[in-house]
This record gives structure tokens, sequence and C-alpha cells, in this order.
């Protein structure tokens, strides 16, 4: 997602609202003092589930996006919104212009005991990255978990054993994830793939896959603009003389284009793989998640079966 597709901010209402938060003694969540609670905002329900991973029984995690049903290009901020962010004592936001509306939030509410951690700053990626879907990285979430251990630990000095063997335990947890991404790998290098937009791209290109669909296409969709007439041309004649292996879909994302390049691959029988890019709730964590993005994906290549839609 990039600028033109933005959540539609209400600025002056969020940060009134935010403001008012800030100040309020009616927000409790806020001083982890109150009890052995830090409040915690992750702003995608993937990053909350790292938080709460590593946070256990010591943070108190809300997400702001997660519902797998809705475009998270068109999300809207709150007042209520901006209040749960306003009082969190850690914030874990994606960046690369993906939810701007968080730093603005934030501004309006200025916190110096408030952590953020951007995770494209973690990760030491420039503004211009082109493919802000971050989380589909197998190195992003390690990262963050270990940022996460960090600033808990120095809130809550007492707990840095109790938050280190979490961050240990998740990194072990991702380990058949990235077995399965070798096995894959090996298994089908070079696998000709086409998407609708870059949501899954970094886990395509760990996997070893070869995406034919012009960048420029997937950044279109990407952004709300229309495609250039021969990328939607090439698009079409990847899918219509069944020149990939798996066509990948992003379900939270759709128009009439990328609804009739779906249409085609299900008449042309190619495997469709549904993607998201909010954590599908409930069921999931990000591990089980990333696993079954990645399955789906061994399943399209080995046995031509789709998996649309994760239940």
């Amino acid at each position: 997602m990039s600028v033109p597709r933005l959540a539609r901010l209400a600025v002056a209402a969020l940060a009134t609202a935010a403001l008012t938060a800030a100040c309020s003694s009616s927000s409790p969540v806020a001083n982890s003092s109150a009890s052995d609670t830090i409040a915690a905002v992750g702003a995608e329900n993937q990053y909350a589930n790292v938080i709460s991973q590593v946070g256990g029984k010591y943070v108190h995690v809300s997400a702001i996006e997660s519902n797998p049903n809705t475009d998270p290009h068109t999300f809207e901020a709150s007042a209520s919104v901006a209040q749960v962010i306003s009082s969190a004592g850690l914030i874990v936001q994606n960046g690369v212009g993906y939810d701007t509306y968080m730093n603005k939030i934030e501004a309006a509410a200025p916190n110096a005991g408030r952590k953020v951690i951007d995770v494209q700053h973690l990760l030491g990626l420039p503004d211009s990255t082109p493919n802000p879907h971050l989380w589909y990285k197998p190195a992003t979430m390690p990262a963050v978990a270990k940022a996460v251990a960090a600033d808990l630990s120095a809130r809550q000095p007492a707990h840095r054993a109790y938050f280190a063997a979490r961050a240990d335990a998740f990194d072990r947890s991702l380990r058949p994830w990235y077995h399965l991404i070798a096995a894959f790998r090996a298994r089908f290098p070079g696998t000709p793939v086409a998407t609708t937009e870059p949501v899954g791209d970094y886990l395509l290109q760990a996997a070893g896959t070869r995406n034919l669909t012009p960048f420029a296409f997937q950044a279109g969709v990407m952004n709300g603009v229309d495609p250039a007439p021969q990328y939607v041309s090439l698009q079409d004649g990847l899918l219509s003389g069944r020149k990939v292996k798996v066509f990948l879909y992003n379900q939270q994302v759709t128009d009439s284009l990328t609804a009739s390049f779906l249409a085609t691959a299900q008449r042309e029988g190619i495997p469709v793989v549904g993607l998201y890019e909010t954590m599908p709730e409930p069921g999931y964590d990000y591990q089980s998640w990333m696993m079954a993005e990645t399955n789906a994906l061994e399943r399209a290549a080995a046995h031509g079966i789709s998996t649309e839609r994760l239940k």
C-alpha cells in the first residue's frame, strides 16, 4: 500500500481525541505502574500477535487493523482508535507508508515514555522501499520479537529473563516455516507465478519462485491506479496462455480487474492461492498463518490444488 491508497484520516478530530486521551486521568492502561501490565498496540494484528507472544502475561495488546474481510488500504482511524494508540506505552507499526495514520495520532499526543517500533526503521529500509508488506519477509518478525523483548525488559527489568525466553521460543517456532520454504525452493526451483499485487512477494522470493507479473502492474493495483494497457495484456496472457503454475490473489483488495484475472485463472485450471494483508482471525497466530500460506503454495505447485481462502 502506498500514499495514494492510505487510510483517509480526519486529522483534526483525531488529534483532539488523542490529546484528550493523553491528558485524561481515566486511562489507567497507559501507565503500567498501576499494575504489572504494559499497554501495547500493534498497528496490524500480526504485529500485535508477536507482541503478545513475547510479552505474555505482562502485556495487554490491542490490534488496530484486524479484519481480514476488509481492505486495509481504506482503513479509517476513529476517535476511539486514536485513544487506544495515544494510551499505549509500546507500539509496533509497519512503516513504509503503510500505516501513516499511526504517526499522525502519535504526533498529536506526544508521550516521552512511549516506545514506537517502526519495522521499516528496525530493518534499516529506505522510504523508497517499493513493497511495504514486510511481514511476509522471513527475517522480519524475529527482529520485531527481539526489539519487543528489549523494550519490555527496559520497562520491567525484573522480568527480563521471562521476555528473553519467550522471544527465543518465538524464534524457534519459526523453524518449521523456514524448513518448508527451503523444501519448496529445492523441489520447485524457479516456479513461474503471477500475482495481483506484491502482498506475498517477499515470501515468493524466499521460496525461489519467478513472479512473471511486472512490478509496475502489481504497484498499480496496490496503489489504486489503473495499470497500463500493455501490463494488463501481459498479465492476461500469462493466465490465458497457462504460462504460470500458480496465481496468487489478494483476498482483501479486489476490483473488477483483479476479479477478471481470478476468473481467467479458474477457467484455465491454474491453481489460486489467496493472500491476506492482515492475519486471518480467529484460528491463526503469525506462525500458523505463514505456514498455511506456504503450504497452500506447495499444494498448488505440487498438486494443482487451489486454496482461495484460509479457513
